[in-house]
């Protein structure tokens, strides 16, 4: 199980990298009409989004791409996801990390693959989002150096190289 204390520090860096490729992404303009790079930080914020709904038994909403008309829509969505994730983390003492979630798209992932999966506790989960954001943060960089731009470095040693800066969106 992770601390409370470094999974607050895990979604400190998390909103750090983010900003810093919504930077870049928003940079490059061959970006902005580009399929790939739309369907992955929408992703990434969808998955942000649907795992705080599960933890705080919020709504549970998929918006669908066409809601947002450019990049820097899906990007103005996602943003205040921080402040309410912090919101949450605030909230919760170490005891409440070792409780068992369930998802609600879990008897999907189930049938798919045959099996009854173990449940993930909280800690569990909210180190998964993070873990999720940085692999689809990955293939966002991939495809900004393939359209020419220049990826940002979003590693979490680099956040601790550079001070642990706070995140900067603009």
């Amino acid at each position: 199980m992770f601390s409370l204390t470094a999974l607050r520090e895990l979604y400190d860096w998390m909103e750090w990298a983010d900003g810093a490729v919504w930077r870049a992404t928003l940079a490059q303009p061959a970006t902005e009409d580009d399929a790939k790079i739309r369907g992955l930080l929408l992703h990434i914020h969808v998955v942000q989004r649907a795992f705080l709904a599960v933890w705080t038994n919020g709504p549970l909403t998929f918006p669908e791409p066409d809601e947002f008309p450019s990049l820097g829509r899906i990007r103005d969505w996602a943003r205040p996801y921080y402040a309410e994730a912090r919101r949450f983390l605030t909230s919760l003492d170490a005891s409440a990390l070792a409780g068992p979630v369930t998802m609600p798209w879990i008897e999907e992932y189930q049938a798919r693959e045959g099996r009854t999966f173990a449940a993930p506790t909280l800690s569990d989960t909210i180190f998964q989002v993070a873990s999720h954001s940085t692999y689809h943060r990955g293939q966002v960089n991939v495809r900004l150096r393939e359209l020419g731009g220049e990826p940002p470095l979003v590693d979490y040693i680099a956040w601790i190289w550079f001070g642990r800066p706070t995140p900067n969106w603009t």
